[in-house]
C-alpha cells in the first residue's frame, strides 16, 4: 500500500549469547543471514526500557511456537508443519556452519508471524562446540533464560481460559523434553544434540496433544523412541524420519547437510503453489461465508416478529438465496482442489491452520454445507461487531432500500459524476459539459453484495493504529506550536508542517520512521509573515507547495531552492484552506474568511475567477480527477459543490450540519466526506441532489467529539481519519456509521517531552501518506506522530 518501510516484527535481536567465543560471529548475525537485512535490531530506547523481544513480538501479534503448537484446536496440517519445521532447520543449520551449537532448539525459543513466519527470539547457550570454554551449562542458560520465562508465563497466563494445558508445568518441563540421551549423562551439547531437539521439535509438530497427562505421557514415551500408534499409522512417513533424527547414538544421527538434502524436506515445495491456490481460494470462499453469517443471525432476529415483518424475511431470503448461490460456484471451483487436499495429508478433522493467521470470522472446510445449528456464531465470536450489530443491521437495511429505490427509477445503482470527463482526466476551465451518462439498465440482482462485503471485510482488516515514529522537535522561539496543517507531497516520501509557529517545515518520512533520535530536523524551513492556516503539494511539480495564512495571503514556495515564488494578497481577511487540482496541477482554489472563494492559475499568479457566498469559507476541495468541479464548506452550516464554468450557481448544496462546516473532503470523484463543530462527520452522494438541494446524507458518522475547534481530516482507500477534542485520532470506514479504531495522543509538551495537566489539548491536523495505512496526525501541543493501521 504504501513505499515506505514498515516495522518489522518477523525477526529478533538475540539474547543471552556468551561472548567467549570470538573467533565466530554472534548468532543474532547468523538469525540475520538467513532473512537479510530485514531483521528487526531493538533500538536504544527499546533497550534502555528493557524490552523484551518475547513481549515486544506478543505485542506486534506474533504467538509463540510453544502457545500454537498446544492449542487445543490444533489440526496436523502437514505442509504447513514441514514448512515451519524447514524454517527452524534452516535457521540452526546457519548457526552451525558457524561453527555454533544452538542447544536452545525448543517451541518456547520461536515465534510465528503472519503466514507461519517463524523467528528465533532467545540464544540462551550458542558456543562454539570446540571452544576452549566448553558449552555453557545448563544452570548458566537457566539463569540467562529465567527472564524471558517469567515474561512468558505471565503473558500466557492471560490466556489460559483459552487452553487446557497449563503452559507453567509445559514450560518447565519442556527443558527435560529437550534435552538429548548424551547431555543427561554430562556430556557436553554438540551439533548432533541439536538434531536430536530437531526430532523432538518434529514430533511435536505432527502429535497435537491435548491433556496435561496425555502430554506428560507422551513426551516420556518419546525418550525411549516410543511412539504413539496414531502417528505411526497415519503418517508413517514423519515418524520414520523422526525416528532417525532422535537416534540415541550422536553419530547415528543425520547431519544439518543431510536434513536439507533429504526428500522429506525438498519434496513437499512442489506442491506449495498449489496449496496456496487451494488456500486463497477457501479464503474467498470464507469471505461469502462471513457475510452470509450476517444476514442468517439478522434473518433469525426478524423471525420473532415474522407476521409484521414478513416482508422484511422475504427479502433476506432472497439476499441470503444469492450470497448462496455465489458460494456454491466458488465451492465449485475449490472442488479441484480436494484430491490435492487428500495427498498432502490434509487432516479430515479441520482446516488449515495457516487460515487461522489471519483476520477470520471462523474456519470452515470447503465441503461442509451451512448448517442452520451454527448460524450466527461468526458474530457471536466478534465482540467488536456484536458491540456494533444494530448499526450494522441498519447500514445493510439502508443500502437494500437504496438498491431497490434505484431498481424502481431503472438506474443503476453504481453511479459516476456527471463532471468526470470521459478518459477519467480533469479538463480545463473552458471546456463544454459533458452530460451525464443516463443508464436505463436495472441493477443486476445481488448487486449490492460486493460493496457491503467489501465494506464489511475492511471494517474487520484493522483493528487499532500503532505509533510507527514520533517527530520529536525543539522549537524554543516558539512556545505556542499548534499544527494547523500537515501534507505529504505526491509521492509520500515527505510531508510538511504548518501553525501558528509560522514555519512551513519540510521532514522526510522514512528517516524519522526508520531513525531514533532526541530531535529531528526538517529538510528544509520556510518562514512566513503570519500564522499558517493550510499547506498544499503541487501533484505535478514535486518541489512546489503553497501554504496560507492568517493576512490573507496565498504563497508558493519552491522547496528545492528553499525560496518564495509567488504572493497572492487578493483576499481580504483571513485564508482557512487552499488546495491544488490534481487534475488540473496549473489551477489553484483558496477560501476566505471575506466569504469568497478564488481561483487561481499558478503560473499567473492572479485570480481568474471568484464565487462570493454570504458565509465565511472554511474549507476548499477539488475532486482527484476533474479541475472543472470544487465543493466547499461553509460557516452557513452547508456544503457547496460548484462546477467552474457556471460559478453563479452551485450544482448541488448539502444540508444537514446543525454548525459550521470546518472540512470536505472527497471519498471519490462522487462521493465526499463533511466535518463539522456539531460532533458529526456526513457522507455525502453528489448524484442524489434533487433540485439542487441534498438534505439526506449516506451516513452520519459519530464517535469523535468535535465541538468548537477546527479538527484534521483525511481520507484514503474509503477509510477516514478525523481529529477530537479529546486528544484521540478516529478512524471510520466510509461502508459503517461507527468508528472502525482510534488512538490517544498522551498529554505530553513538545518541548521538554514531560507530562502536562491539559484537558484541552485536541487533534488540530491529520493526513494520510497516500493510499496506504500509514497516517501523521499533529495535536494542538505540537506532538506529532506517525500512525499505522494494524490488525
Amino acid at each position: 500500500m504504501e513505499g515506505s518501510s514498515n516495522s518489522n516484527s518477523r525477526g529478533f535481536k538475540t539474547s543471552g549469547v556468551s561472548d567467549r567465543n570470538t573467533e565466530f560471529p554472534p548468532f543474532d548475525e547468523c538469525v540475520r543471514s538467513v532473512f537479510g537485512s530485514s531483521t528487526h535490531k531493538p533500538s536504544s530506547e527499546e533497550n534502555s526500557l528493557g524490552v523484551d523481544p518475547f513481549v515486544r513480538s506478543l505485542e506486534w501479534g506474533d504467538v509463540s511456537l510453544r502457545q500454537w503448537l498446544d492449542k487445543p484446536e490444533r489440526s496436523v496440517d502437514v505442509l504447513e508443519c514441514l514448512h515451519i519445521f524447514r524454517q527452524i532447520v534452516e535457521i540452526v543449520n546457519a548457526a552451525h556452519s558457524q561453527g555454533i551449537v544452538v542447544h536452545n532448539v525448543k517451541p518456547s525459543c520461536f515465534v510465528m508471524s503472519s503466514f507461519n513466519h517463524v523467528s528465533f527470539i532467545e540464544s540462551a547457550s550458542c558456543s562454539d562446540s570446540g571452544s576452549e570454554d566448553g558449552p555453557i551449562s545448563q544452570k548458566e542458560e537457566k539463569g540467562s533464560y529465567n527472564k524471558i520465562l517469567e515474561r512468558q508465563i505471565e503473558k500466557l497466563e492471560e490466556e489460559k481460559k483459552q487452553r487446557c494445558l497449563p503452559m507453567k508445568h509445559v514450560l518447565a518441563m519442556e527443558t527435560s523434553w529437550y534435552t538429548s540421551p548424551e547431555e543427561e549423562f554430562g556430556s557436553p551439547s554438540t551439533c548432533a544434540s541439536d538434531v536430536y531437539r530437531l526430532g523432538v521439535l518434529l514430533f511435536e509438530l505432527f502429535c497435537p496433544v491435548t491433556s496435561r497427562e496425555e502430554k506428560s505421557r507422551t513426551m516420556s514415551s518419546l525418550r525411549h523412541r516410543v511412539l504413539p500408534p496414531q502417528i505411526l499409522l497415519k503418517c508413517h512417513k514423519e515418524a520414520s524420519f523422526c525416528l532417525w533424527l532422535l537416534h540415541p547414538e550422536p553419530t547415528c544421527r543425520p547431519s544439518m547437510s543431510d536434513l536439507l538434502q533429504s526428500e522429506f524436506i525438498t519434496e513437499p515445495r512442489d506442491n506449495l503453489v498449489e496449496h496456496e491456490a487451494a488456500i486463497e481460494l477457501r479464503d474467498r470462499i470464507e469471505e461469502q461465508e462471513s457475510l452470509l453469517d450476517l444476514l442468517l443471525l439478522i434473518q433469525q432476529r426478524k423471525q420473532d416478529s415474522a407476521y409484521r415483518l414478513r416482508d422484511t424475511v422475504s427479502l433476506l431470503s432472497s439476499d441470503i438465496e444469492q450470497v448462496v448461490k455465489r458460494q456454491l460456484i466458488l465451492k465449485k471451483k475449490g472442488s479441484s482442489y480436494s484430491d490435492l487436499s487428500k495427498d498432502d495429508h490434509q487432516s479430515p478433522s479441520g482446516p488449515s491452520t495457516l487460515l487461522a493467521s489471519r483476520k477470520r470470522f471462523r474456519q470452515v472446510e470447503t465441503d461442509v454445507e451451512v448448517d442452520e445449528e451454527s448460524q450466527g456464531s461468526t458474530l457471536l465470536e466478534s465482540s467488536r461487531l456484536m458491540r456494533n450489530f444494530k448499526k450494522l443491521e441498519t447500514v445493510y437495511f439502508l443500502t437494500r432500500r437504496r438498491q431497490m429505490k434505484a431498481a424502481a427509477l431503472g438506474k443503476s445503482l453504481t453511479r459516476h459524476s456527471p463532471l468526470s470527463s470521459e478518459n477519467g482526466r480533469g479538463g480545463s476551465m473552458i471546456s463544454s459539459v459533458s452530460n451525464p451518462v443516463s443508464n436505463n439498465d436495472p441493477p443486476r440482482q445481488g448487486g449490492w453484495i460486493d460493496p457491503f462485503l467489501e465494506g464489511l471485510c475492511k471494517y474487520l482488516s484493522f483493528s487499532k493504529l500503532r505509533v510507527k515514529a514520533d517527530l520529536k522537535q525543539g522549537d524554543l522561539l516558539h512556545s505556542y506550536n499548534l499544527v494547523c496543517a500537515l501534507a505529504f507531497d505526491r509521492d509520500g516520501e515527505l510531508f510538511a508542517t504548518a501553525g501558528a509557529n509560522k514555519k512551513i517545515k519540510i521532514f522526510e518520512c522514512n528517516s524519522i520512521v526508520n531513525s531514533n533520535r532526541d530531535i529531528h530536523y526538517p529538510v528544509v524551513e520556510l518562514a512566513s509573515r503570519s500564522t499558517l492556516s493550510s499547506v498544499c503539494w503541487n501533484s505535478y511539480i514535486k518541489s512546489q507547495i503553497a501554504s496560507s495564512n492568517f493576512e490573507g495571503v496565498v504563497q508558493i514556495w519552491d522547496v528545492a531552492r528553499s525560496q518564495l515564488v509567488t504572493e497572492m494578497k487578493e483576499h481580504k481577511k483571513r485564508v482557512w484552506s487552499i488546495d491544488i487540482s490534481s487534475a488540473d496541477p496549473t489551477l489553484l482554489a483558496s477560501g476566505s474568511d471575506d466569504g469568497t472563494v478564488k481561483l487561481w492559475i499558478l503560473r499567473i499568479g492572479v485570480s481568474t475567477g471568484t464565487i462570493k457566498t454570504k458565509a465565511n469559507i472554511c474549507c476548499v476541495q477539488f475532486p482527484s480527477d476533474s479541475g472543472r468541479c470544487l465543493a466547499f464548506g461553509s460557516a452557513d452550516h452547508k456544503v457547496y459543490y460548484y462546477d467552474l464554468r457556471n460559478p453563479k450557481i452551485p450544482l448541488s448544496t448539502m444540508v444537514g450540519h446543525s454548525k459550521t462546516v470546518s472540512n470536505v473532503k472527497f471519498v471519490d470523484s462522487s462521493t465526499l466526506v463533511s466535518s463539522s463543530t456539531d460532533n458529526t462527520l456526513k457522507l455525502w452522494d453528489l448524484s442524489m441532489s434533487a433540485s439542487g438541494v441534498n438534505e439526506t446524507p449516506l451516513h452520519s458518522f459519530a464517535g469523535h467529539t468535535n465541538l468548537k475547534n477546527f479538527v484534521g481530516l483525511s481520507v484514503s482507500d474509503g477509510y477516514i481519519a478525523t481529529g477530537s477534542e479529546t486528544n484521540e485520532v478516529f478512524v471510520y470506514h466510509k461502508a459503517f456509521p461507527m468508528p472502525v479504531m482510534s488512538y490517544m495522543f498522551s498529554n505530553t509538551d513538545s518541548m521538554s517531552g514531560l507530562e502536562i495537566d491539559d484537558a484541552s489539548q485536541f487533534i488540530s491536523s491529520i493526513c494520510w501518506r497516500g493510499q496506504s495505512s500509514t497516517l501523521v496526525a499533529a495535536n494542538s501541543n505540537g506532538n506529532i506522530k506517525i500512525l499505522e493501521m494494524v490488525a
